[in-house]
């Protein structure tokens, strides 16, 4: 193990995987669609637009435009693959999580309400006092991150 991994501040590494929960879940959902429509639109021959202003002419359009489609779709892919690869790891250590520290964390750093509305909802559902939620909120994330990245 590397000391510098000894100074890592894990629980806000866990807060920040957690914030990039939702948005990997997308990208895995909605990454053929968006390969899709970009390959869509390089076998698509593209007309002209007649607005009667001369054009500029230029022989290699089509090559610049094939050529920006394929790096756009090798941008994808590796989002797709990091994606996967962050689900890989991220995934086992939050299903491990009970319910209930789903639940809060989720409130806390998931979705987008303020401190205050997650610390009532919290409260509400849980039937907890503000400093109990705030207790539990700590002791969820300790694990996370235990779980995450370890001692």
């Amino acid at each position: 193990m590397l000391i510098a991994w000894q100074y890592l501040d894990k629980k806000a590494a866990a807060v920040e995987a957690l914030k990039d929960y939702s948005s990997m879940q997308y990208i895995i959902e909605h990454s053929d669609e968006d390969i899709y429509e970009i390959e869509t639109r390089m076998t698509s021959p593209h007309s002209a637009k007649i607005t009667g202003v001369p054009g500029k002419h230029n022989p290699k359009s089509g090559e610049e435009r094939l050529a920006a489609c394929l790096d756009e779709i090798d941008v994808l892919k590796e989002r797709y693959r990091r994606a996967l690869e962050y689900m890989e790891w991220f995934k086992p250590a939050w299903e491990t999580l009970s319910e209930e520290e789903q639940f809060i964390l989720t409130e806390f750093f998931v979705n987008d309400v303020s401190k205050t509305e997650a610390v009532a909802n919290i409260g509400e559902k849980l039937f907890l006092e503000r400093a109990q939620v705030y207790r539990r909120k700590d002791k969820a994330l300790n694990h996370l991150a235990l779980l995450l990245y370890g001692k």
